[in-house]
């Protein structure tokens, strides 16, 4: 489940918590909203915490060498 699922289901949650008030026989809405919100949050805690593990940071200082650009003697590419 992606960024996009976990932020549904929190917001599927609050709706079913605080927005409305059906009553249902043997089923609490209001807990299972609760239960909605909290798994989408640590659907998002761990959706973070994979997307920066997964970051390539490449140092500042490190030169760019670029060896497939070469020009003719007319100043043009290949």
């Amino acid at each position: 489940m992606g960024l996009g699922g976990c932020i549904i289901l929190i917001a599927a949650g609050a709706i079913l918590t605080f927005a409305t008030d059906w009553e249902m026989q043997g089923v609490n809405l209001d807990l299972v909203g609760v239960i909605f919100m909290i798994v989408g949050l640590i659907g998002v805690a761990t959706f973070s915490s994979i997307a920066r593990r997964r970051r390539v940071v490449v140092p500042p200082n490190s030169p760019v060498i670029d060896e497939g650009r070469h020009t003719g003697r007319d100043g043009y590419g290949a």
